[in-house]
């Protein structure tokens, strides 16, 4: 069974940076899609920002040009790297992790417990 573990949440002042951190047991290259999500009190869950097996990424309007998602395959991680944080930002930061179906294989969807950053004006 897969276990994915967030970590790298912060009390961080507006204007800073952060750097997430999700490690995956076994081989990320078993993953069609990894992501992060975010959810604030009150609000449901959001994607930040994804990445497929092939590279391709994807971003939030709201946190485009400040956030790079990336993987390291030989480390097993998932990192989302964010600068110019706003207390928008604040939430639950949490790792999401696919595979897609295939012949005689049923999809999978996995999720990390989450890591909290705070983002203070």
């Amino acid at each position: 069974q897969v276990q994915l573990v967030e970590s790298g949440g912060a009390l961080v002042q507006a204007g800073g940076s952060l750097r997430l951190s999700c490690a995956a047991s076994g081989s990320i290259s078993n993953f069609n899609y990894m992501g992060w999500y975010r959810q604030a009190p009150g609000k449901q869950r959001e994607l930040v920002a994804d990445i497929t097996r092939s590279g391709s990424t994807n971003y939030a309007d709201s946190v485009k040009g400040r956030v790079t998602i990336s993987r390291d395959n030989a480390k097993n991680m998932l990192y989302l790297q964010m600068g110019n944080l706003k207390p928008e930002d604040t939430a639950g930061y949490y790792c999401n992790a696919r595979t897609f179906s295939g012949p005689g294989v049923p999809g999978s969807n996995y999720w990390g417990q989450g890591t909290q950053v705070t983002v203070s004006s």
